[in-house]
């Protein structure tokens, strides 16, 4: 049953962006200088909303808007961060109100998804999000590393070179399911993370750009240290190898480098041992806010066509719930109402089939959705994918 609501909007004033800040330092166990600089560093490029109480702020949290890739086409989301609740607030449904505003404003704002990062997993659950994608650390060790690849340059990155950065990141990107098309918030997480300032490299060739990173030197014990990747990219073979070599030259001081990704990394194919671990960090959950324009909005399978007739169930948003009959065609996708709704899923469920992260065969076999055998070959074709993964944390 639905929580009462209360006011909810961006904060007022000075007195509630305090509120927010004291919230943050709660919630996240963070000390106060470093909750307000989190407030100062998010506002220009989030959108801060309240849950009121009275005059009391109840909860907080944060809308990032940028996009997410889909076989190959950025679709529009809200990112959601800093979900926070007041201690004395907390045990009465304010999150859960919190969060059923924001689905509500989003779904309002024309946005066909919203992504976040759980700390727990049945708040979320509660107002339609599910499990669609993995964020996977990764680990090599360094002395290992011996290429003597030293025909591309590599060189600090300058001031001028961010468009063609900006641009090798969505040709590599666009690939990979669930990667974000980054905005100015996660752009300023690669280069500076929480007060960790990341040196860049470009890769280039006599084609131009053929790769970068970025490096944050943390160090260890006994003058050794870790090497952590804020981004890597590489176009080419060359690049791949010319990276693998810049790491490798740490080797008298660097015991092992680490990034985040998917388990389907392609750096990882050319190491000659398996000198290497990939560890699942944490899934990220997606909310389908408007399915129609969720589906619409994605890339599919190039040379294939199909129909998928679907039945929503959605609590929250009921505008969002029933018939749709799905038509794909070389790559694009039509949605209009009606159909026989032979594929029965709560909106929950259609995150990770829409996602790729489970196919519709395992979504029934765990009763998360009832169609016939045919829908299921069907959606099965449709849904197909690399893994779903993301780099970013917001």
């Amino acid at each position: 049953m639905e929580t009462q609501p209360g006011e909810f909007g961006p904060p007022r004033d000075e007195r509630e962006l305090a509120a927010v800040s004291d919230i943050i330092m709660h919630s996240y166990a963070t000390s106060p200088a470093d909750s307000t600089g989190w407030v100062q560093r998010t506002t220009p490029v989030a959108e801060l909303r309240v849950l009121r109480e009275g005059s009391a702020i109840a909860g907080t949290l944060a809308l990032i808007r940028m996009g997410q890739w889909y076989g190959g086409r950025s679709v529009p989301i809200i990112g959601v961060g800093g979900v926070g609740v007041s201690p004395v607030h907390r045990g009465r449904g304010t999150a859960t109100r919190l969060m059923q505003h924001m689905v509500r404003e989003a779904r309002a704002s024309g946005a066909p998804l919203s992504v976040l990062y759980p700390a727990t997993q049945p708040l979320y659950r509660r107002v339609g999000y599910e499990h669609a994608g993995t964020r996977n650390e990764i680990r090599i060790e360094v002395p290992p590393l011996d290429f003597g690849e030293r025909t591309l340059a590599l060189r600090p990155i300058e001031e001028g070179d961010t468009p063609a950065i900006v641009r090798g990141y969505e040709r590599h990107a666009r690939h990979r399911t669930g990667w974000l098309d980054r905005g100015e918030f996660s752009w300023d997480r690669v280069r500076n993370l929480r007060g960790e300032v990341a040196h860049g490299y470009l890769v280039e060739g006599d084609a131009g750009v053929e790769g970068h990173l970025y490096v944050i030197r943390r160090p260890l014990k006994d003058f050794k240290q870790a090497l952590f990747l804020t981004d890597v990219v590489a176009h080419t073979p060359a690049a791949v190898r010319r990276i693998l070599r810049f790491l490798g030259d740490h080797r008298s001081l660097a015991m092992e480098a680490s990034w985040y990704g998917g388990v389907d990394d392609p750096l990882l194919l050319l190491l000659r041992e398996q000198t290497y671990s990939v560890k699942l960090y944490m899934h990220w959950m997606l909310r389908v806010l408007d399915v129609a324009s969720a589906l619409e909005a994605r890339g599919w399978p190039e040379g294939l066509s199909g129909a998928l007739h679907l039945e929503v169930e959605d609590d929250l948003l009921p505008e969002n719930g029933g018939r749709y009959v799905l038509d794909v065609s070389d790559g694009r996708a039509t949605v209009r109402r009606g159909g026989d709704g032979r594929m029965r899923l709560h909106v929950r469920a259609l995150a990770p089939l829409y996602s790729g992260l489970l196919q519709a065969e395992a979504l029934r076999a765990l009763g998360a959705l009832e169609a016939d055998d045919a829908s299921v070959r069907v959606a099965g074709a449709l849904f197909a994918g690399p893994p779903p993964s993301m780099r970013d944390m917001f």
